[in-house]
């Protein structure tokens, strides 16, 4: 039943969802009993919004970078290519636990709002890109980063806006929702990168236009401020030490994909070494700077929680492997696959994105579900399970021929999606469930963080491993291959020597490089017609790379598979109900019911809200008489 003041009819109305006139009105009062779906669509579209252009640009390379006329792997060229990959996640990573506390200080609605505006801007620019080759490409770079800002507002403070709005009993799903509409996200980008790119490379940012001012319209019309305000200073050390310190850690990693001097990778450059080793010693400046301020922007004490911290640990390790596991599939099959099956290499965008729908279907079928069950019947389990069932079928895909069957991949993917949807929204849940009400602005960013952080470290963890990988085979193969088809030994030898990195990223933009490494030398006018067409055709390249590719995805899916056990198990982890109570007035704030494996507010947490006023214990008390009902 809607509560509103007597003595204030205009509130009254919006309340009932009419004017005065008696006409209806589309907003509805905050106390509404409709007021949280309007929510829960609202930020679900938000977060789909974000992380589909997260994932979009990946499989539409190819028609980017002809669109402006740029070969990445030219030389000097291959910056451009990780930071059109890396710049959205780098950006979104390090300011995402940032806008988060802002939204706690100054409201998560108006920095979420705000976040819609930011972001639309940034899609209208990226769309109208009027410049090519190099320039082009900065520009989209720099409006991507611009994007990310508004994207990290949205994603900061979706989760917090919804957990304000929804009771307890109802969190998991919601959460549920928003969450699978996240992880979705990156799936169904992939999908519609590959279709729209087939069409025209603009298309992939003019998609995101008509959806951003609709939901910028919708959400100032319709959003009201919920959570409790905290009110500080802004954390300036703290921001610093963290911008600073994640961005060069990550940059380092990103770098470290690339050949240095001798070596295959660059892990020996000294600016990759002076990357990750400042990067961590200003991540531990900043974790001591954080327990000596009065308005930390990271709270430290969250991690006394076990739940808390084996939650956004398991988070990590499902973000690195999901986002590891996306790069390998594209690169298999608009690499290897679909020529091998003899699709053009400017066709393969788009039949990558639709061979991996099953990916997206067994997703968003299983992930609702599992947030509406987790309600019912605890967070842990689905986490367990859903992380042991994604580590079984990687090893089930490495187990897979280069050319497999195509039923036995799809069953894979499918089962695959199905593990990520039965982890993501009850691991939301344990997350936001397990921290005081006036932190889950905070604690959302730091969840963010580490959903992007993960997303951005899969690209130079899992492509350092699969160079690795390649090294070991690639040379010797694409040598022997060479001389087969009658390249003289000496050329032949050179460019097998060559780092495997620009084979690998052939791979993954979907074209053979054959012809840009034997061009300079003039072979292919020198051999027979038919050697020179075998050499640059659908399937000579896929053919020579699909062994070494095999040897190095072993690397990858056996390093994923353990990332996913040991999330798994960091799964498990429950805090004892005094255990939070201790740990929530640690941090300064008001202490939150803690939260039991079902998903609800515990009775004997009701004991510890003596600094929530009357009306908040009320609905602390009721929440906690419907969970015990549901029970």
């Amino acid at each position: 039943m809607t509560t509103v003041d007597p003595s204030e009819p205009i509130a009254e109305a919006a309340a009932e969802g009419v004017d005065r006139n008696g006409g209806r009105t589309l907003r509805f009062d905050r106390d509404h009993p409709r007021y949280k779906w309007i929510v829960l669509t609202n930020t679900t579209m938000g977060m789909l919004l974000a992380t589909v252009n997260a994932s979009i640009v990946l499989i539409s390379l190819p028609a980017i970078f002809n669109g402006i006329h740029l070969n990445p792997l030219a030389p000097g060229n291959v910056s451009y290519l990780l930071w059109m990959i890396m710049g959205f996640l780098l950006v979104s990573a390090v300011l995402v636990v940032s806008l988060g506390r802002l939204g706690d200080m100054y409201g998560r609605v108006k920095m979420y709002n705000l976040g819609f505006v930011v972001f639309t801007l940034a899609a209208i620019a990226t769309s109208v890109d009027p410049l090519t080759q190099g320039g082009g490409a900065l520009w989209l770079i720099l409006w991507r980063v611009v994007q990310a800002v508004g994207g990290a507002m949205i994603f900061a403070n979706s989760t917090a806006i919804l957990t304000d709005a929804f009771p307890a009993r109802q969190r998991g799903m919601a959460l549920g929702i928003n969450q699978v509409a996240a992880i979705a996200g990156s799936f169904i980008g992939l999908v519609l990168g590959g279709v729209l790119a087939q069409w025209d490379w603009r298309s992939v940012f003019w998609v995101s236009v008509p959806i951003g001012v609709i939901g910028t319209i919708w959400s100032y019309r319709s959003l009201h401020e919920l959570g409790t305000r905290r009110a500080g200073r802004i954390d300036w050390w703290g921001n610093v030490t963290f911008a600073v310190g994640l961005s060069i850690l990550l940059a380092g990693i990103t770098y470290g994909i690339q050949p240095y001097g001798n070596h295959s990778t660059g892990w020996a450059n000294p600016w990759v070494l002076a990357g990750l080793i400042g990067g961590v010693v200003l991540l531990i400046v900043f974790c001591i700077v954080e327990t000596k301020v009065d308005d930390p922007m990271f709270r430290i004490g969250l991690f006394k929680n076990a739940t808390f911290a084996g939650a956004n640990l398991a988070g990590l390790l499902a973000s690195i492997g999901r986002g590891g596991l996306q790069f390998m599939l594209i690169i298999w099959l608009q690499g290897i696959w679909l020529p091998l099956h003899g699709y053009s290499y400017a066709d393969t965008p788009l039949w990558a994105g639709i061979y991996l729908l099953p990916l997206t279907v067994g997703f968003l079928v299983a992930g609702p579900l599992s947030g509406y069950l987790s309600d019912r019947w605890g967070h842990r389990w689905f986490s367990v399970g859903g992380l042991v069932i994604v580590g079984a079928t990687f090893v089930g895909l490495l187990l897979l021929p280069v050319d497999f069957p195509y039923w036995s991949f799809a069953l894979l993917i499918t089962i695959n999606g199905i593990g990520s949807g039965l982890f993501s929204s009850p691991n939301t849940s344990a997350v936001m469930g397990s921290v005081p009400a006036d932190q889950r602005g905070v604690a959302a960013g730091m969840r963010g963080t580490f959903f992007n952080s993960g997303s951005a470290l899969s690209i130079g963890v899992f492509f350092s491993l699969m160079i690795v990988g390649l090294a070991s085979t690639l040379p010797k193969t694409l040598t022997s291959g060479l001389v087969a088809q009658g390249v003289p030994g000496n050329i032949a030898q050179q460019v097998g020597n060559l780092p495997p990195v620009g084979s690998l990223f052939a791979a993954f933009l979907g074209f053979n490089p054959l012809a840009q490494l034997l061009g300079p030398s003039g072979v292919l006018n020198q051999l027979p017609k038919a050697n020179a067409d075998n050499l640059t055709g659908k399937q000579f390249f896929p053919h020579l790379i699909s062994g070494p590719f095999h040897h190095g995805l072993i690397v990858v899916f056996v390093a994923a598979a353990i990332m996913m056990l040991i999330g798994a198990v960091a799964s498990l982890i429950q805090t004892k109900p005094e255990a939070v109570t201790a740990a929530g007035r640690g941090t300064g704030a008001t202490v939150a019911p803690p939260v039991t494996d079902t998903g609800a507010a515990s009775v004997d947490g009701a004991a510890s809200v003596d600094a929530v006023d009357a009306e908040a214990a009320d609905v602390v008390a009721a929440e906690t008489i419907a969970a015990d009902k549901a029970r």
